[in-house]
């Protein structure tokens, strides 16, 4: 983890000036007539990215890349916290901060963002927790990502976070299995990564399906089968939990109803992501999408004709997943 925090861009500085060194960045320069940067500084909410242990600097880096990205339509104060293992000998904090700007089409649209980057020793998360509530903005929504933590409920000692944070974020396409069945705090809080990434697919495939009547998709319907590329397992998964809860809003019956099956798409083949119905009177319905080329293809005899419909199709940018999971 401290190569995380020395990859992370920012200029180091003592942890108890932090807030001093914050104030310092957005000073105009003497006698500049145009103003401060601090005047193009227009915070919505608090962004908390704390990096488990098993991220590796690129990692970190592209974590970090897509929160300051997603800054850029929604201003935020970031803070990234990167833990190192119980046990070792460097048992100080360290810090780093840093700002940037962004330029619309004149100066007056300029935006600017600014981020708090901490190194800590997990024996010393109580000291951790105070540092952050005071890092973080007064007045302004917490938003919680948690990123590749090794042990999810390790999450429980960092109380502050747990009780003042709006939504909780993790991404169980790189997380341990048990992130999914984690006590939070408020359940209703919990987002998912993998499915705001899913949003485009939802969409593209409700708009379709509305073109039947709904007791016509569930009549005689026998199974629904997502398949995965092994690096869309996450996002199959997804998937399948959205094609039941949907079903079921059509009036498809829980108990002996549809068989919900979910498997890896077969070697050589290009497809990233499939989703099949079957049914007892020999009607399909198919989907297929390859992300890699950005599209995908639908076909289906649900309605008693055949038809079929090539569309484009790919997953969320990790900036644009962070927006559907935090306002979506």
């Amino acid at each position: 983890m401290p190569a995380v925090f020395n990859t992370l861009p920012g200029l180091e500085v003592s942890v108890g000036g932090i807030t001093q060194s914050l104030a310092r960045l957005w000073e105009g320069e003497p006698g500049d007539g145009a103003g401060a940067p601090s005047e193009f500084r227009a915070a919505q909410m608090n962004l908390v990215l704390h990096l488990g242990l098993p991220t590796t600097a690129e990692d970190g880096l592209s974590q970090f890349n897509a929160a300051v990205r997603f800054t850029q339509r929604y201003p935020a104060r970031i803070l990234v916290l990167c833990p190192r293992p119980e046990g070792g000998t460097d048992q100080e904090m360290r810090a780093k901060i840093y700002s940037e700007c962004f330029i619309g089409r004149s100066r007056r649209e300029m935006s600017c963002i600014e981020a708090v980057i901490l190194s800590y020793p997990q024996e010393h998360r109580a000291y951790l927790e105070d540092q952050v509530s005071v890092i973080v903005e007064e007045d302004l929504p917490v938003y919680y990502w948690v990123h590749r933590m090794s042990q999810v409920h390790s999450i429980a000692g960092y109380q502050w976070l747990l009780r003042n944070s709006k939504r909780f974020l993790i991404d169980t396409a790189v997380s341990t299995p048990e992130a999914r069945t984690f006590a939070w705090p408020r359940p209703d809080g919990f987002r998912d990564l993998a499915c705001a990434r899913l949003l485009p697919v939802r969409q593209a495939l409700g708009q379709f399906l509305s073109a039947y009547e709904p007791r016509v998709i569930v009549r005689d319907l026998r199974t629904v089968a997502v398949a995965a590329a092994p690096a869309f397992a996450a996002e199959a998964r997804v998937l399948l939990d959205w094609a039941r809860v949907r079903l079921k809003a059509c009036g498809a019956p829980g108990e002996n109803g549809p068989a919900y099956e979910i498997s890896t798409t077969s070697p050589g083949t290009t497809s990233s992501l499939e989703l099949a119905f079957a049914y007892d009177d020999r009607r399909r319905f198919l989907w297929r999408a390859d992300f890699a080329q950005g599209r995908s293809y639908c076909e289906s005899t649900i309605g008693g004709g055949r038809q079929t419909l090539p569309m484009t199709s790919g997953l969320l940018s990790a900036e644009e997943a962070l927006g559907e999971a935090i306002f979506g």
